[in-house]
């Protein structure tokens, strides 16, 4: 005779198998959330970009800092009232290290490059600056950039605009309202693509991250004295 056992949903060793399945695919996905979380902006190839950017450059160092290390909780709080914004999502978490390239000619350092990854419309954008010694931009690119205007952002005439500024600049510019007050030179930056209003903003709300956060970890705050918050 043929025994027949029943195994209610829920129950046994495939239960169980199965559980142990759904619990280790969790813990994979966390783990990845928090590996992606971690991981900062770096040139995709420093080498080229650095003589790109610095053309009389002749080596770099690159640099690892995070607000964690540096100052933790209330250091984020400094940083957050500077760009006028909170931090927020996988790309702006207190432990996310920040590869800061230290630029030289010969024995002389003659400036930096940093980049920032900031949430767009469709993905993330890379907002890189090169900048001389005061913080002032002497170059501005796209490294990654998911828009529908990536076409019209990624054109040099788009990034010539934000040549010469500097966090004493971009401090009258309100990343929340997208406005500038009083109206200067932030003001005078061409949206290439109307239509990608989000992005834009995207882009300049990133540059005044870059520039807040070199001054922080870089320069060692000579605009601190312009912060009117």
């Amino acid at each position: 005779m043929n025994a027949t056992t029943n195994v209610r949903p829920g129950s046994g060793a495939g239960s169980n198998t199965w559980r142990m399945f759904l619990l280790a695919t969790a813990g994979l996905i966390l783990a990845a959330a928090a590996l992606y979380a971690a991981v900062g902006c770096d040139l995709n190839d420093p080498d080229r970009d650095v003589k790109r950017l610095f053309p009389e450059s002749t080596g770099y160092k690159t640099l690892y800092v995070s607000i964690t290390k540096r100052g933790g909780e209330e250091l984020l709080r400094k940083i957050e009232a500077r760009l006028g914004d909170t931090f927020k999502g996988l790309f702006e978490t207190a432990d996310v290290p920040y590869t800061m390239y230290e630029i030289y000619k010969g024995a002389d350092l003659v400036g930096y490059i940093h980049g920032v990854n900031q949430k767009g419309t469709y993905g993330g954008l890379q907002v890189f600056l090169a900048l001389d010694l005061r913080g002032v931009i002497r170059g501005f690119y796209f490294q990654k950039l998911t828009s529908r205007a990536a076409k019209a952002f990624r054109d040099p005439a788009f990034g010539s605009q934000f040549l010469g500024l500097s966090l004493e600049d971009f401090y009258r510019y309100d990343v929340v309202t997208g406005k500038e007050d009083p109206v200067g030179p932030v003001s005078r930056i061409k949206n290439s693509d109307p239509a990608s209003e989000q992005d834009f903003r995207a882009a300049l709300r990133a540059t005044k991250k870059n520039l807040v956060l070199v001054d922080e970890f870089l320069l060692g705050n000579p605009h601190l004295k312009f912060f009117k918050g």
